[in-house]
């Protein structure tokens, strides 16, 4: 084997590797994981958090004229002497919060 095949071989594995990963990366949703942990780190910005829930199961949601797919969630969170309890909605493709509430 010379080393041009091996070269190119190795050239070839290489953009294949990298068009997989970007192709699996797009169609990957986010976990409801993350989508939970977003909500924390967007909520510690404004006082400590005691507690957070998130339903693992996705749900259809529509704001406006837009429709998602949601995991919906929940955070209480001190804020003074008070424990305020809010809910948040978070795109189930991204992890990101559509939307946020206190209940």
């Amino acid at each position: 084997m010379s080393w041009k095949s091996f070269v190119l071989g190795v050239g070839v594995g290489i953009v294949g590797g990298y068009i997989t990963r970007e192709v699996m990366t797009e169609k990957i949703a986010a976990s409801p994981e993350k989508a939970l942990q977003n909500a924390k780190d967007a909520f510690k910005e404004n006082g400590e958090i005691s507690g957070s829930w998130i339903h693992m199961e996705k749900e259809p949601y529509q704001k406006e004229e837009l429709s998602y797919e949601v995991y919906k969630g929940g955070i209480s969170r001190y804020t003074g002497e008070d424990v305020k309890q809010y809910e948040f909605v978070a795109d189930a493709k991204t992890g990101v919060i559509i939307d946020a509430y206190p209940i």
